[in-house]
C-alpha cells in the first residue's frame, strides 16, 4: 500500500517580487514530491510568504499567519512555515510570539524550503538577506493567469530613501547576468508565456553592480528578441534620465511596450529632499515631458507617498498640481508608514492620520477622473488584448488586459461577444468604460493573422492560485 502524496498550500502577500519567490518555493515543493492544493484545510504543509514593508502589510501578514494556524487544529496541517520579509525583519520576535509556527525562513531563503520539507531542521532558518539571487536553474512554477509572468532582473537595493526598509529586508543590489535572464525568459516562452514583466527593487540601476558592462538597455534589447515573446514590460524605474538607447527601445521596438512604471513619490523639492530621493521636482517635470515627447502613446504608471514627516499643505498642493498636469495613466497612493529603523522615523513634523487620509482621498479622486477620461478616449478603438481568464464578476465573463494595463495592479478589459481562451491575444473593440476598467467586444478569430497568438500552457493546465486577489489603486496602511 503506497503512502498518500503529501500536500502543500501557499499564500503569497505583498509585491510581485515576493510572488516570484513564492513560485520558486512552489517549484521546490514540486521537486520534493508535494502536491499543491488550493484549499488550506486539506494541506499537510502551509507556507505563508509575508511582506514586512509597511504597517498595513505587516498586520495583514500576522493576521494571515494566525488564520492559517487554525488548520493545525481543525485541518490536516502538520507544519506551518513562515517566510519572506516579515520574518527577515523580526525573526526573534516572531519566533517568541508565534509558537504555532513550525519554521521561519527569510527573504532569501526560498531554496531552504526543501530542507524543511525533508524534516529534522531547526525552527529558525532566517539567513542573510543578500545570500540568494534567483537563477534560471532554480525550480519555478508560474502562478499568474493567462500567458503572463514576472521576471526578476536583480535583488536588493543600494538607495537610501529615508522612508524605506527594503535594503535591510532584501540586501544590497545584486544583478543577474543578461545571459541568465535571457535563459529564464526563453524557458518561460517555450512554456507558452507571451508577456514578460521585468521587475526588481531598482530596475534602472540594473547592471551597475556587475563588472561585465551589463545595462538595462542591453538586457531589454536581448530579451525582446526571444522567440515567442510578444510583450515586454518594465517596472520600477527610478526617476533618472533614461538612456537614449532605452528610450529608443521603448518607442520603436514592437515587443517592448511603451509602458513605464516609475514611482515618483512626491513633487515638492522640500519633500523629495527629506525623502532623500536625489533630485527635485523640476527633474520630475523634465522626465515626464521627455517621455511623453519621445515615446508615442506612452503609458505612465507612478506612485506617491502622502503624509511624510514635514509635508505641508503647500508641499501637498505641489504634488496635486503635478498629477493634474501630468495626467498619469495609472497611479497608486501610499499613506506614509512610520517605520522604525528608517530616517523618516526620527524626523519631526509628523502628519496626523486624518490629514493623511484626506490628502490620499483627494489625490485618488483626481486620478479617478483622469483615468475615466483616458478610458473614454479609447472607446471605439480596436486593440490587442491578452486574455487572462474568467472574471471575478462571474465565470461566464472573461477578462483580459491591453498593452497599457499591467497584471495585478492596473485596470482590466471585460470581454463579450466571441468566445475567448485564457492565454490568447485577441483583437477587441472597446465599447464602454468604468473609472479604471474597460468593456469590449471580441473580434472573430482570423486564422491568417500571425499576431493572433495562442499560449501552449495557460489554458491547458490550471495554474496554482497562490496570491490573494486585490486591486492596488490605493495602498492604505
Amino acid at each position: 500500500m503506497t503512502a498518500a502524496q503529501e500536500t502543500i498550500h501557499f499564500v503569497s502577500l505583498g509585491c510581485p517580487k515576493n510572488r516570484v519567490d513564492t513560485e520558486v518555493m512552489l517549484g521546490v515543493a514540486n521537486r520534493a514530491g508535494f502536491e499543491h492544493v488550493q484549499d488550506a484545510a486539506s494541506a499537510s504543509v502551509i507556507v505563508v510568504n509575508t511582506c514586512g514593508f509597511i504597517d498595513a502589510a505587516k498586520q495583514e501578514s500576522i493576521n494571515t499567519i494566525l488564520e492559517l494556524a487554525e488548520h493545525k487544529k481543525a485541518g490536516t496541517c502538520r507544519s506551518l512555515v513562515v517566510t519572506g520579509c516579515l520574518s527577515q525583519r523580526y525573526p526573534q520576535e516572531l519566533a517568541e510570539g508565534m509558537p504555532e509556527v513550525d519554521h521561519f525562513l527569510g527573504s532569501s531563503d526560498a531554496l531552504k524550503l526543501e530542507w524543511v520539507l525533508r524534516g529534522g531542521q531547526e525552527r529558525n532558518l532566517v539567513g542573510n538577506p543578500a545570500d540568494w539571487l534567483i537563477s534560471a536553474t532554480d525550480p519555478r512554477v508560474i502562478s499568474t493567469r493567462g500567458a503572463s509572468a514576472f521576471v526578476k532582473l536583480a535583488e536588493g537595493c543600494n538607495r537610501s530613501c529615508s522612508f524605506c526598509t527594503i535594503p535591510n529586508l532584501r540586501g544590497v543590489q545584486r544583478s543577474r547576468s543578461i545571459d541568465d535572464v535571457v535563459r529564464e525568459v526563453e524557458q518561460l516562452c517555450d512554456q507558452g508565456v507571451l508577456e514578460i514583466n521585468l521587475i526588481s527593487q531598482d530596475t534602472i540601476a540594473y547592471g551597475r553592480d556587475r563588472q561585465d558592462g551589463a545595462t538595462l538597455a542591453a538586457a531589454v534589447s536581448r530579451l525582446a528578441e526571444v522567440r515567442g515573446l510578444r510583450w515586454l514590460r518594465l517596472h520600477y524605474l527610478y526617476p533618472e534620465t533614461l538612456t537614449e538607447e532605452l528610450v529608443e527601445l521603448l518607442s520603436q521596438h514592437e515587443r517592448v511596450l511603451p509602458y513605464i512604471d516609475m514611482p515618483l513619490q512626491h513633487a515638492s523639492d522640500s519633500m523629495l529632499r527629506k525623502m532623500r530621493r536625489g533630485h527635485g521636482g523640476k527633474r520630475i517635470y523634465q522626465v515626464v515631458e521627455r517621455l511623453k515627447q519621445a515615446i508615442p502613446n506612452v503609458v505612465l504608471r507612478t506612485a506617491f507617498i502622502v503624509g511624510h514627516p514635514g509635508e505641508t499643505e503647500a508641499d501637498f498642493d505641489e504634488l496635486y498640481q503635478l498629477i493634474k498636469w501630468a495626467e498619469f495613466n495609472h497611479m497608486g497612493v501610499f499613506h506614509f508608514s512610520d517605520e522604525p529603523g528608517t530616517r523618516s522615523h526620527t524626523m519631526t513634523g509628523k502628519v496626523p492620520a486624518a490629514t493623511i487620509r484626506s490628502r490620499a482621498h483627494k489625490l485618488m479622486t483626481l486620478q479617478r477622473k483622469i483615468s475615466r477620461k483616458k478610458n473614454r478616449e479609447l472607446l471605439g478603438q480596436t486593440r490587442w488584448v491578452l486574455v487572462d481568464g474568467p472574471s471575478e464578476e462571474g465565470d461566464w465573463v472573461m477578462e483580459g488586459r491591453h498593452a497599457g494595463q499591467a497584471p495585478d495592479i492596473d485596470g482590466k478589459v471585460f470581454l463579450s461577444g466571441d468566445e475567448a481562451l485564457p492565454g490568447t491575444l485577441r483583437k477587441v473593440t472597446f465599447t464602454d468604460c468604468r473609472d479604471y476598467d474597460l468593456l469590449g467586444d471580441l473580434e472573430s478569430v482570423d486564422p491568417d493573422d500571425p499576431k493572433q497568438e495562442t499560449s501552449t500552457l495557460s489554458h491547458q493546465a490550471k495554474r496554482p492560485n497562490i496570491v490573494p486577489k486585490r486591486r492596488l489603486n490605493v495602498v492604505s496602511p
